[in-house]
């Protein structure tokens, strides 16, 4: 966030790999709007802009008393909640900004400095938390390792440096020869457009494939493990991730594959005991039936377009959090480091 200028400046990521495009919202509904329409994607990155949706929601607002403001933020903080509902971190941030805004004793002024420093604070923890979850779980990859990776959990769906990605780059970044198998990711391609693109940048061989050629790859013995970052993860270890994820974590299983889930305190739903509770968010048939506005199926066809799905717990084989490697049991061991949680 730009806060001299009250802009949040975010890359659109609809527009790469093709063209580095950075847009700026200079209003909460703007930035719903680019949370709504994958502007900006990702679990962390969703809930760091919402935040900073509220701080600008917090300048905007021309209350002149306590209440009005307050009224004025929770209408905000609605208008950016409906934007998408599987991923909790978006909901978790404004939770978050909103308490601090009715703890703040002082002016309004006060409370709309609160709110974007709180913001801020969010953003910046995001980026503590990858930068540990990359240590943890690059101990978890070994020297000659394939990697098989599913849509984007890099730098571009978190603040910085990335869940799954940021543990693969950093393996890299310690001189482990590895390899990574990026599935294309259908129906949005995230994995073709933007986890292909982040790894080329950052210099890590990989070689991207149709997401139905896992399983064949997997049973050649040509993959060592499966990195993917998460949605939200439930109490009892639960894991909703990108549609497909399901899918490879239980042909990893069958295949002896370890299946890991990088994914920072922030994105543990600790609430919900289950991922039958995790509302799935169902997006437009036109993201199945066209690929960048070209029809690619008949014209009147019914369609399901589900974005996630969820992997029950007995797939995983360990969570990769900040606090370190998670391993079952998990509704024990989560609840154990969740003591330990950002605050």
């Amino acid at each position: 966030m730009d806060s001299g200028r009250g802009v949040v400046k975010m890359i659109d990521q609809r527009q790469l790999p093709h063209r580095l495009t950075v847009v700026e919202c200079d209003n909460y509904r703007e930035v719903a709007s680019a949370i709504r329409e994958m502007t900006v994607r990702g679990a962390p990155a969703i809930g760091a802009a919402a935040g900073f949706g509220l701080a600008l929601a917090a300048r905007e607002s021309t209350a002149t008393t306590r209440p009005q403001l307050e009224r004025d933020l929770a209408q905000a903080a609605e208008v950016l909640r409906a934007t998408r509902p599987t991923a909790v971190n978006l909901g978790w941030a404004l939770d978050r900004i909103m308490a601090k805004a009715r703890a703040v004793e002082g002016t309004l002024e006060q409370v709309r400095a609160a709110v974007t420093t709180e913001a801020v604070r969010i953003a910046d923890e995001d980026v503590e938390m990858n930068h540990a979850m990359a240590r943890h779980g690059a101990a978890l990859i070994q020297d000659g390792d394939t990697v098989l990776t599913h849509c984007n959990a890099g730098a571009l769906a978190t603040v910085d440096v990335g869940t799954a990605l940021g543990v693969i780059i950093e393996a890299h970044r310690q001189g482990k020869r590895i390899h990574v198998f990026v599935d294309e990711t259908r129906p949005r391609l995230q994995g073709a457009r933007l986890t292909a693109w982040e790894l080329m940048q950052a210099g890590v061989p990989m070689t991207l494939i149709a997401d139905n050629a896992a399983g064949h790859f997997m049973r050649k013995g040509k993959v060592q493990c499966v990195i993917v970052g998460a949605d939200r993860v439930t109490a009892n270890g639960d894991v909703a991730n990108k549609v497909g994820t399901y899918k490879l974590a239980v042909v990893a299983k069958e295949n002896g594959v370890p299946f890991y889930s990088a994914v920072p305190s922030s994105t543990i739903d600790i609430k919900l005991p289950n991922g039958d509770a995790i509302p799935i968010e169902e997006r437009d048939a036109r993201e199945v039936t066209h690929i960048d506005g070209v029809p690619i199926a008949p014209e009147g066809v019914h369609v399901s377009n589900p974005a996630f799905d969820v992997t029950p717990n007995k797939y995983v084989t360990a969570l990769i959090t900040e606090h370190g490697v998670v391993r079952p049991p998990f509704d024990e061991n989560l609840a154990r480091i969740m003591g330990a949680g950002p605050s």
